[in-house]
């Protein structure tokens, strides 16, 4: 897929602004939609999301600028993708808004926007570049000075974003290690699996282990679990080392177990080990532990910094980061980005 930018939007005859009566658009234009559209649209720097694309001829990409549009629309509506989509074929502002009222068919598809995250997210995970953040990032400076703030006086806050994981028991997650590993391994040689482990390739097993058990049961079943753990890494070896699967494996072990005279078992509070770095779920693996305010977090944390002025307030940077990370590692870390105690920007607090 090629790019090209989308700077000139032609207006066609059938566009669907010029069918409404003189009311409809008086109204439309006193909305959110003519801001953004004047405002925020064609300040979208398209340029710098060209190295996400092919430079070979091809299919032309869609409009970079509609894309982050409506993910900044996403955002400011608290819309899911597909509600994204939906609305963009339904809703006038939105297409006045993005700059589409002349399109017979919107460019949005129901994987526009994954697709397009994960070529951002490759991207910054080669080239440690967040497209993203820096495009939102010039965004928002330039809507604080349309605000005419000067960015003298910040505030900063952090808020707790939850993994959309599920919460696994030590058991299940033990568990669950285990029978990812068996399927990978018994999609590339069957034979290296032996048949006290093959039930952890069957579908229904896992209802069979924890479902279908007695609560008097569990200590058999988290003996049986770390006995099935031992044989399982003692298949491995070292030839799985370079396997994502084998990595989570070792990682819950290391995490949750602890081998003492010989024999493996749980890790407990006296062991002094268990953090909240350890591993919560295979499915986000970076996804930490914390307990703030009295309630339990999984996930992430968002550090949020807020320029104000006497016209209003602006979120002009963020910072995203496990939730470990406490509120002063952010201050710092921002300081540091606009010079710390010799910044113009920064004022002790008294």
């Amino acid at each position: 897929m090629s790019f090209k930018t989308n700077s000139c939007q032609q207006i066609s005859l059938e566009d669907s602004f010029l069918n409404l009566t003189a009311r409809e658009k008086k109204a439309l234009e006193n909305s959110w939609a003519q801001v953004f559209a004047d405002e925020i649209f064609p300040s979208i720097d398209e340029e710098r999301f060209s190295v996400l694309y092919s430079e070979k001829g091809s299919r032309p990409d869609t409009p970079v600028n509609v894309i982050i549009g409506a993910l900044i629309i996403k955002e400011l509506f608290d819309y899911s993708d597909d509600e994204l989509v939906e609305n963009l074929m339904l809703d006038l502002h939105l297409q006045y808004a993005l700059h589409t009222t002349s399109c017979t068919e919107q460019p949005l598809s129901d994987k526009t926007l994954s697709r397009f995250r994960k070529r951002c997210y490759d991207y910054e995970t080669f080239h440690n570049v967040d497209l993203y953040h820096d495009c939102v990032k010039d965004l928002s400076a330039k809507i604080a000075r349309e605000m005419k703030l000067n960015g003298r006086i910040r505030r900063m806050d952090s808020m707790m974003i939850e993994s959309n994981i599920r919460f696994l028991s030590r058991m299940e997650l033990i568990y669950t290690c285990i029978a990812k590993l068996v399927l990978h391994i018994k999609k590339e040689t069957p034979e290296k699996i032996p048949e006290e482990l093959s039930h952890y390739a069957d579908p229904n097993d896992y209802n069979c282990a924890f479902y279908h058990q007695r609560n008097d049961d569990m200590q058999g079943t988290i003996r049986m679990l770390l006995k099935d753990s031992d044989l399982l890494a003692s298949i491995c070896g070292t030839d799985y080392e370079e396997v994502t699967e084998y990595q989570f494996f070792v990682r819950c072990l290391s995490d949750q177990s602890v081998v003492e005279n010989g024999e493996r078992r749980l890790k407990t509070k006296a062991d002094g080990t268990m953090n909240s770095s350890v591993l919560q779920n295979p499915s986000d693996p970076d996804a930490t532990y914390r307990n703030k305010a009295g309630k339990q977090h999984r996930g992430y944390a968002a550090n949020l910094e807020e320029t104000v002025g006497k016209n209003g307030s602006v979120v002009t940077d963020y910072q995203y980061d496990r939730n470990t990370r406490s509120d002063s590692e952010f201050l710092r870390d921002s300081l540091s980005r606009i010079g710390g105690r010799d910044s113009p920007y920064y004022r002790r607090r008294l």
